[in-house]
């Protein structure tokens, strides 16, 4: 709300600074100063500042920003009055006459004194949802009417503009691609990206940065680039807290819960959390080979029960000096109980059956630790930051085969052991009151080893199933530096320019065992090299109501451990997935380009991009040598020839009435893709390798959607929410998924005193529509059905407790150019 009120200030500011002004003599002054809090002498951000004039009519005004400071420009001479205001807090009012030898008025440090009355009243989260485009990001600050979507971060990111969930695997997807660097407070973290975000408690989630073509501040890896997560962190006066519950169903049941808290009092803040998910997930599907007449079905069980911790605490120091610490503690306890048979129409009798029952256990520790020195000038600061990730993995799969000629029961056992150390050290120096800056170092040091053991995984030569067992480990150090320089020249225009330099050092080592002969195979990879990541960002502000953005940058997507991993990450009767330890990494050069035009009652944001992607990498689909003859196909990673991508985005968040208001985007991605394919016959009797042919395959990829969320505010404590998507045809070099349309409805009820309480309840796919269907003709003709338990109703209840006032913790998070605290992760 903070940020919508605002905007209509600035608005109205612009509204009014437009009307004909007969004294053309009249000059503008300014006002600036810094807000804190009476008791703790410390910065206060998000405090409004308002100005009026004699006649208590609204002029302009703004907000403090994470220092407690500000600046308002462009003010009318003559007698003004200015009202600082912030909930939780006693109003001041002062009365300030601009004009000859007072143009430029410095209010100096003005302090806040709490309001015991309105303590109660503090309602940190806002009612609805809203969009921002700044300088290098989109920021979706997070309201309860998305919070109602589900009880996941991953069903908050399928209401987001720009990211698609694929719905099976829950991997995220920017601007129609998944090589994304998914962040939590501007951290990494070990846990996969699918499985943290069906973690995360939706309502622990305070706002959601697209960061699409970020700068050379930020390590550069993901193509399409980052998704940062900023989670809730309580830093009231205090004891306070928030509990909350949720229950979905549609087959079987989903439950989660979390709870957060806090003590602060004077210099030291306590802060703790616990979340759980503790779920099951139905899906079923089947594919079809029509060629060979016959198909596969899937009828899987997925079980995810997670439990997360965290325990931190602030010490301020004094009024130079901030230090932090804090852990994660993520426990998953799963796996998946599954049957997938296959039917032979023209020979039933060559029917296999498979029941695979998997267990998979993990275990994620994360210790950071942070210190922070502000020099006397303003902003001026140097910060060192550590973070220490560990991953240990589990995985257990009993397989058992039924059927003429098929493969002996076997099992798999898979262990990761995962380390990553991050330590940072940011220096900001603003050099004058229109320039800035930032200096960085970075070293990330990764290091991954997984063992796999299996009692029969592949045919030699005779046809015979042979025991084989993998040891890879896989390791990758890259040292940093980054610097950019920012300046504002005329209040109008602004740039920032900068350069990441980096030395990566990969190395991997494939150990094969064939436990019948005792014999190994070693398959080792080393890759080196240098690389340069510039960056540049442009923007021009004609008007507080017209806003134009420019930027460039150059990034990189190395190969994730998955993707080179060689130990298979599923084994079907006709279809198994393996990694690609040759893979090399794939650079995009991106251009992008963005106009926000602020309304009297919102926002509208359009933009276009153009990304040049080299040696891109993407999915192949071979025929598996070991078996040629079964219409067994193998999925694994490749680099492609060089290709394009670009597209265009139109977003909007607006307030129709008191009652109604929505965010809405459009989408469109043009996405071309060159590379190869392989295909077999499968009427023949008996193919060999010669018979598989490799063909060139070209495919422009478009791909069109759009959504829409609504919030219906019936009364004070009621209201209702409608959200529609529709998912244009995907085209891929080896399979095209298509359209995905669906409507949620959802409503919210706040109750006790203060609205303390809320109660929600949404319904998923009301309409029963959302399903996947996928097509391919390489190398076999299929076509594949999956439906998994899209029509689900969640119903969840939070209360908030504890009143004290609220007071953001001015420490910067990594990779953020703007101040903020930490979070649940």
């Amino acid at each position: 709300m903070k940020h919508f009120f605002l905007m209509l200030l600035m608005v109205s500011s612009t509204i009014l600074s437009g009307q004909p002004n007969s004294n053309l003599d009249i000059k503008n002054g300014s006002i600036s100063g810094r807000v804190l809090d009476a008791q703790l002498n410390e910065p206060l951000p998000y405090v409004n500042v308002i100005v009026k004039d004699a006649a208590d009519k609204v002029i302009t005004g703004s907000i403090t920003d994470a220092n407690g400071t500000y600046e308002i420009k462009k003010i009318p001479e003559g007698t003004i009055k200015v009202e600082i205001t912030f909930i939780g807090y006693k109003t001041i009012l002062k009365t300030i006459t601009l004009g000859k030898g007072n143009y430029d008025v410095k209010m100096g440090d003005i302090l806040l004194e709490e309001d015991a009355e309105s303590l109660d009243e503090v309602t940190v989260v806002a009612e609805t949802s809203t969009i921002q485009q700044k300088i290098d990001r989109k920021v979706i600050t997070i309201g309860k009417d998305l919070t109602t979507s589900g009880p996941t971060a991953s069903d908050i990111m399928q209401n987001i503009p720009s990211v698609n969930v694929d719905q099976q695997t829950g991997d995220v997807a920017l601007r129609g691609n998944q090589n994304v660097q998914v962040m939590v407070d501007g951290k990494l973290s070990n846990i996969p990206a699918a499985q943290l975000l069906k973690q995360i408690p939706s309502t622990s989630i305070k706002q959601i940065e697209l960061i699409t073509n970020p700068s050379a501040k930020y390590n550069p890896e993901g193509m399409s680039g980052i998704i940062n997560i900023i989670l809730h962190k309580n830093v009231n006066i205090g004891f306070n807290g928030n509990l909350n519950f949720g229950l979905g169903y549609q087959i079987a049941p989903k439950f989660n819960s979390s709870i957060d808290m806090n003590y602060r009092n004077g210099k030291l803040n306590f802060y703790g959390s616990y979340g759980n998910n503790i779920a099951d997930n139905v899906n079923r599907g089947q594919l079809n080979q029509t060629q060979a007449n016959l198909f596969q079905t899937f009828d899987i069980t997925d079980e995810r029960n997670s439990h997360l911790y965290k325990v931190g605490v602030d010490f301020y120091i004094n009024e130079k000096n901030t230090f932090s610490v804090f852990t994660n503690q993520n426990v998953f306890d799963g796996g998946a109980l599954g049957e997938t048979a296959v039917i032979f129409n023209d020979n039933m009798a060559n029917n296999q059956l498979q029941i695979f029952d998997n267990n998979n256990e993990n275990y994620s520790q994360q210790y950071n630790v942070n210190y922070k020195l502000d020099f006397d000038k303003e902003g001026h600061n140097i910060e060192l930051e550590a973070d220490f990730n560990i991953f240990d993995n589990d995985i257990f799969t009993d397989n058992n085969f039924s059927g003429i000629d098929s493969r002996p029961d076997f099992d798999e056992f898979t262990n990761t052991d995962r380390t990553r150390t991050t330590i940072n050290l940011d220096y900001v120096n603003p050099l004058t009151e229109s320039s800035k800056l930032e200096l960085g170092a970075q070293a990330l040091l990764f290091q991954n080893d997984i063992v796999y053991s299996s009692n029969a995984r592949v045919r030699n030569e005779f046809g015979d199933f042979i025991p084989t067992a993998t040891d890879f480990g896989y390791t990758r150090d890259i040292y940093s530096l980054y610097a950019t320089y920012g300046k504002t020249i005329n209040e109008k225009w602004a740039y920032q320019v900068g350069v990441r330099a980096e030395t990566v050092m990969e190395d991997a080592l494939a150990i094969d065992t064939d436990l019948n002969a005792n014999t190994t195979t070693d398959f080792p990879f080393d890759n080196d090299y240098i690389q340069f990541y510039p960056s540049g960002f442009v923007t021009y502000n004609p008007s507080e109501k017209n806003s134009y953005q420019m930027s460039f940058s150059r990034r990189v997507d190395r190969p994730g451990v998955g993707q080179v991993n060689p130990i298979p990450e599923f084994n079907t009767p006709l279809i198994s997935q393996f990694g690609n330890q040759e893979l090399q990494p794939q650079f995009t050069n991106s251009l992008e380009v963005n106009y926000t035009r602020n309304l009297e009652k919102g926002s509208i944001t359009g933009g276009v991009f153009y990304r040049l992607i080299e040696d891109e990498i993407n999915q192949g689909v071979f025929v598996d040598r070991s078996d040629i003859g079964s219409g067994r196909v193998i999925l694994t990673n490749d680099n492609f020839d060089n290709t394009s991508a670009y597209g265009m985005e139109l977003s909007s968040s607006y307030r129709p009435t008191k009652w109604w208001s929505f965010n809405a985007s459009v989408d469109l991605y043009v996405r071309k893709q060159t590379g190869f394919a392989e295909s077999l016959d499968p009427t023949l009797a008996n193919p060999t390798e010669s018979d598989i042919t490799v063909s060139s395959v070209e495919v422009t990829n478009e791909i069109f959607n759009f959504r829409v969320f609504n919030n219906f505010k019936v009364t004070k404590k009621l209201s209702l929410s409608a959200f529609a998507m529709y998912r244009g045809k995907d085209t891929g070099l080896n399979f095209e998924m298509e359209p995905m349309y669906f409507v949620n409805l959802g409503m919210r009820y706040s109750f006790l005193e203060d609205n303390r309480a809320t109660f929600s309840l949404n319904f998923n796919n009301v309409f029963d529509t959302q399903e996947i269907n996928i097509l391919s003709e390489r190398p076999f003709n299929q076509t594949v059905f999956f439906e998994p338990e899209f029509k689900t109703i969640f119903a969840g209840l939070s209360y908030r407790f504890g009143g004290g006032k609220y007071r953001a913790k001015s420490r910067k998070r990594r990779d953020k150019n703007e101040k903020e605290g930490g979070g649940f992760m």
